[in-house]
């Protein structure tokens, strides 16, 4: 049975159920804007998580609330990402991997993002990107002291690169295959000298 006692911050915490229906709707609303572009309703979201209207209306009051929601968790997942990877036992191409990672999430999140710009909410790639500091520093020493990245490429030459592809890819809409290739370039220059492709 789930607890309703109030949480040390006041705020009750949610059942386990509303939880399993936030995630979904999370995950509908991410897929049928990514689907639909700016004209998706909430009604489709609602349908396509397989809950009412209502219960959308529930945990996101407004269409902003909803699209701000779609980002804090994508940057979630990527945190979680890069702690997965950061405690794999081969970390040779952990940093490749999630740059990868980001700059696809970066050109499938084009419409959320400017859905968010339109309701007045800039969102910075730049000051997204600068949050995963920590670990992105984590996943370079890492594929260094592995041998697949070369030595002297510093943490900030990482999230620069990182900030300005991921711009590109959301702005641009990049398509898979212009991902990949200029994936390839980015990850040649970071190469040790023995690890190039």
């Amino acid at each position: 049975m789930t607890s309703s006692k109030p949480s040390p911050g006041g705020a009750r915490p949610m059942r386990a159920d509303a939880r399993r229906n936030r995630e979904r709707i999370l995950a509908a609303a991410e897929a049928v804007f990514a689907e639909k572009g700016p004209s998706a309703s909430t009604e489709e979201v609602a349908a396509r998580a397989g809950v009412a209207i209502g219960t959308v209306f529930k945990h996101f009051p407004t269409k902003q609330e909803l699209l701000q929601a779609i980002m804090k968790d994508l940057l979630g997942r990527l945190d979680r990402d890069m702690a997965a990877l950061a405690a794999d036992d081969a970390p040779g191409e952990a940093l490749f991997t999630f740059v990868a990672r980001m700059v696809e999430q970066a050109a499938q999140k084009r419409t959320v993002v400017g859905l968010l710009a339109e309701t007045g909410i800039d969102l910075q790639v730049a000051s997204s990107v600068q949050m995963l500091h920590e670990g992105i520093a984590t996943l370079l020493v890492r594929s260094q002291e592995a041998g697949t990245v070369r030595e002297g490429v510093r943490p900030d030459e990482v999230i620069a690169l990182l900030t300005g592809i991921c711009q590109g890819a959301l702005h641009a809409g990049w398509d898979r295959d212009l991902q990949r290739r200029t994936l390839a370039i980015v990850f040649d220059g970071l190469r040790a000298s023995a690890d190039r492709r």
